[in-house]
């Protein structure tokens, strides 16, 4: 009996000898399994972190690309829209008669011409050169020596119905039909070459006790 007590005692210290290990080591396996599973689980919290930095850093980019094209394109319209600004003169072939537009060119002549316009409109006598070739598609208007008009003249041999040119000292010259002319002048500006427009120079009458017909050059913004 007492020999069977004794058998029992150790066959159970045998056992928990052999347990604790056991134990111990699956207790380690599962710590070990949770670090991994908390490492990968980091792992994924810092990629989805990057992957968020990386989308908002692509959209801010895309952002600031967009604003700055938009401010181009704007900068852009706004260019245009200067450089599409044109200046333009209002002239009468005889007094009350019907008003055409002058196109200006982009030089200093025209612009002078349409500052002095600008400050007292003009009412000048028509004069025609008898003794030119062509002479009868064009026609010339003297502007008073107070105003001081800049050029640059070109020798020009050809001209267009509708072109007006300066030539010094102050004067202007129309062409009212195709010529070809040569002499010094400035380009100064255009008619559209219509029927009417022909028309209206061709058939202004001459002014009643003066001798001359006389046309009428104002500026539009007045």
């Amino acid at each position: 009996m007492k020999n069977t007590i004794l058998k029992k005692i150790s066959f159970l210290l045998v056992f928990m000898l052999i347990s604790i290990p056991i134990l111990t080591g699956c207790k380690q396996e599962e710590r070990n399994s949770n670090d991994k599973l908390s490492l990968t689980e980091n792992d994924k919290i810092s990629n989805n972190i990057s992957d968020n930095n990386m989308d908002n850093k692509n959209d801010n980019t895309n952002e600031v690309n967009t604003d700055f094209n938009s401010d181009t394109d704007n900068s852009a319209t706004d260019n245009n829209d200067i450089n599409n600004t044109e200046t333009k003169l209002e002239v009468c072939f005889g007094d009350g008669s019907e008003a055409f537009i002058l196109h200006l060119y982009d030089n200093d002549t025209a612009a002078a011409i349409a500052r002095h316009v600008g400050t007292e409109n003009w009412r000048l006598p028509i004069y025609h050169y008898d003794d030119y070739d062509n002479w009868e598609v064009m026609q010339y208007y003297d502007i008073p020596s107070r105003y001081d008009i800049p050029s640059n003249p070109e020798n020009i041999t050809s001209e267009k119905a509708g072109e007006v040119y300066y030539s010094e000292p102050n004067r202007i010259v129309l062409f009212f039909g195709d010529a070809q002319v040569s002499g010094e002048y400035t380009k100064v500006g255009y008619f559209d070459n219509t029927e009417e427009f022909r028309a209206a120079v061709e058939n202004n009458p001459v002014l009643e006790g003066w001798g001359n017909k006389v046309v009428l050059i104002n500026s539009i913004d007045k």
